[in-house]
């Protein structure tokens, strides 16, 4: 008689190397995410106090090289080039789950992808459907599609939850995939009239970039100006300067050689990505997230129909499209949830997804040329996203006894090896059977 195959577990215990990198990878975010939550409240009060014009001033001021075409206000500086950046390190990131991670078979990227796509779907749904009713513009459907990981990973941090390293893993990874979503729309939905000299010079770069890399050409002196050339490129070509970044990350190489300490994307995601987490995204919220919360400002988010739908899409549609999308893909791939969890942990940790921050104040610069109607946007991803924090502090607090005796099970290290000791049982993933 032929043994039943065991159920696939939903959250069970993270590969030890799997872990270490998405420890790794989490300890920068979060610290990011600090940082970014400072500069945001620094950005809203300079914004809303008698200092509000030298603010204006400093965000509209423009410097560059007009000769080509970088002539920038220093708030399109922190959207156009810091986030490159950020993107930069999104690309590696996405990369290494492709190569190694959790994307690497359909059998464990069903789960977080799944989730993903229903987590953009939902809210752009929502937001058309809302923005519909009250007759108003359909430009901002990509708005509540993103998920903020450092936003999200500072949030759990101030909570002090001890949420289990495989619920941090899941989250990190539908970041990963909402960030690829978002450069994609990006890419196609906000591309101004093409240059298709500057693109195919563009194109080039990242050719000779690959080139590069497939001959294990090494040296900073190679890569940062050819980067800053591509992303220049780039930009002029009228595709978002931040496609250059994610672009150049997926070429890097993430996978070691023998006799390599680090593989390219492991070096520059270990330098670039402290900057890109405590530097490049806490000034673009300083120059963004900068609106103002009057009376009048805040009854726009309620009244006009696309605020309010870009909150109902934050709100409403993450939480209902990452929880349906986890819980579809779970009983599609007949896999059972951790039993130390509950399906009210994975309510909690799709709210928490509900904070869009980063990405979408980009979008919300893009789709809304208008600054009036920018700014009412800008402040419905500020409340929707602080509202979508709340509740997932309240949701994930609540169970907080639970996830702490998970983590503490599966950090218990008896003989002082540095490695748990689940990790030492034939039952530990990758061993035994």
């Amino acid at each position: 008689m032929t043994q039943a195959r065991p159920r696939k577990t939903v959250f069970g215990l993270l590969p030890w190397p799997e872990r270490q990198a998405i420890a790794e990878a989490l300890r920068t975010e979060t610290v990011g995410g600090l940082v970014l939550l400072a500069a945001a409240v620094v950005a809203l009060v300079w914004a809303n106090s008698p200092w509000s014009d030298a603010y204006e001033s400093i965000r509209d001021f423009h410097f560059g090289i007009p000769a080509l075409g970088l002539d920038l206000s220093v708030g399109h500086w922190t959207a156009d080039g810091l986030l490159a950046v950020f993107f930069l390190v999104a690309g590696i990131e996405l990369k290494r789950e492709l190569v190694v991670g959790e994307l690497r078979t359909p059998a464990t990227a069903a789960l977080p992808v799944v989730a993903a796509l229903c987590g953009m779907a939902v809210p752009a749904v929502l937001y058309v459907l809302t923005a519909r009713a009250g007759g108003g513009s359909l430009e901002g459907w990509a708005v509540p599609m993103a998920t903020d990981i450092a936003f999200a990973l500072a949030v759990l941090a101030v909570i002090s939850t001890h949420l289990p390293s495989a619920l941090r893993a899941f989250l990190l990874t539908l970041a990963v995939v909402d960030d690829l979503g978002a450069i994609v729309i990006i890419a196609i939905f906000f591309t101004s009239d093409l240059n298709l000299w500057a693109l195919g010079g563009a194109f080039a770069g990242l050719v000779l970039f690959y080139v590069l890399q497939r001959f294990r050409v090494r040296g900073w002196w190679w890569y940062v100006p050819l980067g800053v050339v591509i992303w220049a490129l780039m930009y002029n070509s009228g595709v978002h300067a931040t496609v250059a970044g994610v672009a150049m990350g997926l070429i890097l190489r993430t996978v070691r050689d023998k006799g390599e300490d680090a593989s390219p994307g492991g070096r520059v995601s270990h330098l670039v990505h402290p900057f890109s987490a405590g530097v490049a995204v806490p000034l673009f919220a300083l120059f963004a997230a900068g609106v103002s919360v009057s009376g009048d400002a805040l009854r726009h988010v309620f009244t006009d129909p696309e605020p309010l739908a870009v909150l109902i899409g934050l709100v409403v549609g993450k939480i209902l499209g990452i929880f349906l999308g986890t819980y579809l893909a779970a009983r599609f791939t007949r896999a059972e949830l951790n039993p130390g969890l509950a399906w009210a942990d994975v309510l909690g940790l799709a709210t928490l997804a509900g904070i869009g921050f980063t990405v979408a104040l980009l979008i919300g610069e893009l789709a809304f040329p208008d600054p009036a109607q920018a700014e009412h946007v800008k402040a419905a991803v500020l409340i929707g996203s602080l509202t979508a924090a709340a509740l997932a502090a309240f949701l994930l607090r609540r169970r907080n006894r639970t996830y702490k005796r998970l983590y503490e099970a599966e950090n218990r290290d008896e003989d002082g090896d540095g490695i748990p000791d689940c990790y030492q049982t034939d039952a530990a993933p990758g061993r035994g059977r």
